[in-house]
């Protein structure tokens, strides 16, 4: 089977996925806003929270599209593992949603775990549709580059560890817990852009 639906499926649930966290600021408004200057202000940790969303789920999508690159086809079980994978995927709004709303109260905690807890099943879920394809080259291109395929798999098994690792800090520090979520972000897109370029010359 090839993969040309799964594809097009898989990049309309990122484009709905992506789009929902602009209602998470939306709601933050209300109706007839008194003073809506200082309302704009008040809500800036959704502001935070949308832009680390959206950045995360834009990165989740161009490693999704690399690891296209290298399959060929698709069977029932990797099918499957991708109907998961993007079900964690549609799921990263409503987390976002509980960042925004409950990071500066009592709540912080709990939003803090469950954003943690979304993004490392993301990356569980990552890693096993990439395995799953890739060990014995099971379901790549019989032309597949082996230094993409080495770098895939270097790149991304440590992630689920990572985000496990930032998801329990939120016990200590929710707010430290989100800071480290954005972090991460920001040095994924530095790393893959700059110097995954200069390990696939290498």
């Amino acid at each position: 089977m090839r993969t040309g639906r799964l594809e097009t499926f898989a990049d309309g649930v990122f484009a709905i996925a992506a789009t929902l966290l602009i209602l998470n600021v939306d709601t933050q408004i209300g109706e007839h806003t008194s003073d809506l200057g200082n309302r704009l202000l008040a809500i800036w940790p959704s502001y935070v929270a949308y832009a680390v969303s959206f950045l995360t789920i834009g990165i989740i999508w161009v490693n999704h599209h690399a690891l296209m690159d290298q399959v060929e086809r698709a069977d029932r079980v990797f099918l499957f593992l991708n109907v998961g994978f993007l079900l964690v995927v549609a799921f990263i709004p409503f987390p976002t949603r509980l960042v925004a709303e409950y990071i500066q109260d009592e709540g912080a905690t709990a939003a803090a775990l469950a954003y943690g807890i979304t993004l490392t099943a993301t990356a569980v879920m990552f890693n096993a549709m990439w395995f799953y394809a890739s060990v014995g080259g099971r379901l790549l291109r019989p032309d597949h580059d082996p230094a993409a395929v080495k770098g895939i798999t270097r790149s991304y098994l440590p992630a689920p560890w990572i985000y496990l690792a930032m998801t329990l800090t939120a016990l200590i520090d929710p707010t430290l817990s989100v800071i480290l979520y954005g972090a991460f972000a920001v040095f994924w897109v530095i790393e893959s852009s700059v110097f995954g370029r200069t390990r696939m010359r290498s």
